[in-house]
């Protein structure tokens, strides 16, 4: 086994070169920690004093790790936090100083530093998180010995690969609570299960949506609770919804291709939508992964010169240029696609939580950290949360298929150069996609970087709307009207740059499923009677999105 498969060490051995081939700098770099810890023992000893003084290191005003107000009343515990402040700003900016790094070991080193950082925080450790001193006090203990059981339950159910625990498990089931949204399965294949969704208005408009979700993870994040259910709303607008729920595969399906989810999951599920409604013409929407194959489908069709069936096409969160593919960037390279290739080739399949550990890893704090304080040092079983229960019902990846996406994708990022790749025996070119475009993206997206998914409007050929949305990748997409929790903005007119775009930006209040709808109903056609799901394979949710590790 690979003792480095994140090919991370190389790195830092680079960096270390770098920085020992210029002691003077090294000099100066310990000489302006020493002065800085100089400062901060004067702002500590005037806080033991009793003077009212400011800290004079602080991260940002959002960082929950310091919630408690022992922190700032107990000059003990605030030298512990600001000299943590002190030293993280200091080691990042002598990481950033290093000179002689290719722009990709640059992030690379950058990346390992802030996980490494935010792994050393002393919240994280019992004797230095006074939230975690008081709770032990007050129970005598037992949220020690809780902590032990839940890290003992957690090590049982991980099955090789350990997983902490970010919800209680037993509050959700797909089908009883979540995915609920009525409806049938009316097509299936060897990928997909298509789902057309009972509608809840006596008239709907013409042209359907069909809604492509990424297959990294299941389709029921767009239809959680009835709450909060996109697919429910979008059914209470008046619209004829259709989802395809992608297998969750095994090694039977190893040999399936990027091609096969094109002919099999988009191509299959359009044509059997325009089947079921009579409708030449659909709306489309494909969330994050499922957004790069719609942008593909369309350019396949268009480059047959068939009649397109697509009228617009929506893109939440979507990379097609993923030349600055953000943090998840530094997992890919030569030698981490070729350890993973070696992995999957033992069973067909990337592993679900493989890639949930990933996706954690970007978000540390809020994925990892503040879970294991909760769970294992406060003794507290973690709050029931539905997005959390999804993102930990993760799904499998076939071998080829991942293989060639993290190749011919991010790593030689070739969609989006005109006919780069070939995809069902056609060269794609994105900028045949002429259809009326709605783009989203969010404005801290980690998976997906707005300022990445903006440079579509500068690839598609068609009018172009972008939205941006706050919160993240998943918060910010499943964000329904009725909790007023995010807003979003807007503008008119496309920039060339997505700094210049936000500049003259728009904000409103509320949630951009509104503004969406507003664009679409224009774009949909009359009102009918609403059509009925009466034949089915099986009711919704179906059976395939119920299939887990």
């Amino acid at each position: 086994m690979k003792l480095d498969p994140l090919n991370v060490g190389d790195v830092f051995i680079k960096a270390m070169h770098q920085m020992f081939a210029d002691p003077q700098q090294a000099i100066e770099n310990n000489l302006e920690l020493a002065k800085n810890y100089t400062n901060l023992w004067n702002n500590i000893a005037q806080k033991l004093l009793g003077n009212d003084v400011d800290s004079l290191y602080k991260g940002e005003s959002k960082d929950r790790r310091f919630k408690d107000e022992t922190w700032e009343e107990n000059p003990g515990f605030n030298f512990i936090k600001q000299s943590y402040y002190l030293n993280s700003s200091w080691i990042k900016d002598i990481t950033r100083q290093v000179e002689g790094l290719d722009p990709k070991d640059s992030k690379k080193l950058d990346f390992y530093t802030r996980v490494l950082i935010d792994a050393m925080a002393p919240t994280n450790f019992f004797l230095s998180n006074p939230e975690v001193i008081k709770e032990t006090v007050k129970t005598h203990g037992a949220n020690i010995l809780k902590g032990a059981q839940n890290f003992l339950s957690d090590l049982g159910r991980s099955k090789g690969k350990f997983q902490i625990s970010t919800t209680n498990l037993k509050d959700f089931e797909v089908g009883r609570n979540l995915a609920i949204t009525p409806g049938k399965v009316i097509f299936q294949n060897d990928l997909i299960q298509l789902l057309q969704y009972s509608p809840s208005t006596p008239t709907v408009y013409e042209t359907p949506v069909l809604i492509i979700p990424a297959w990294i993870n299941k389709y029921y994040i767009l239809d959680l609770q009835p709450e909060n259910s996109y697919v429910r709303w979008l059914v209470a607008q008046g619209y004829t919804v259709f989802m395809i729920s992608w297998i969750n595969p095994n090694a039977m399906q190893s040999n399936k291709t990027f091609d096969d989810y094109m002919s099999e999951g988009a191509l299959a599920a359009i044509s059997q939508v325009c089947k079921a409604t009579g409708q030449k013409e659909i709306h489309c929407m494909g969330y994050c992964l499922g957004g790069t194959l719609l942008a593909a489908t369309i350019a396949h069709i268009k480059s047959q010169k068939q009649y397109c069936s697509v009228k617009t096409a929506t893109f939440l969160t979507s990379l097609v240029d993923f030349k600055e593919a953000g943090d998840i960037g530094v997992f890919i390279d030569e030698e981490q696609i070729e350890f993973l290739e070696k992995r999957m080739s033992e069973k067909g399949y990337l592993e679900g939580n493989e890639m949930a550990a990933t996706f954690s890893m970007i978000r540390s704090n809020d994925m990892i950290w503040s879970f294991y304080i909760n769970n294992y040092m406060l003794g507290k079983d973690p709050f029931p949360f539905d997005i959390l229960y999804w993102n930990a019902d993760s799904t499998r990846l076939p071998a080829k298929m991942h293989s060639f996406y993290l190749r011919n994708m991010y790593l030689k990022n070739l969609l989006v150069k005109p006919n780069g790749l070939t995809l069902c025996k056609t060269p794609i070119d994105l900028h045949k996609v002429d259809v009326p475009v709605y783009l989203l993206s969010t404005r801290e997206d980690h998976i997906a970087p707005w300022m990445s998914t903006y440079k579509a409007t500068q690839i598609y050929s068609g009018p172009i709307r972008f939205t941006l949305t706050a919160s993240g990748h998943v918060a910010g997409v499943a964000n329904h009207p009725d909790k007023k929790k995010y807003n979003y903005w807007t503008n008119e007119k496309l920039a060339h740059t997505p700094s210049e775009w936000f500049k003259h930006a728009k904000i409103h209040e509320g949630s951009w499923w509104l503004d969406w709808n507003h664009w679409a109903a224009t774009k949909s056609g009359e009102k009918i009677a609403a059509r009925k799901v009466t034949n089915g394979l099986e009711d919704a949710p179906g059976s395939f999105v119920k299939v887990h590790l």
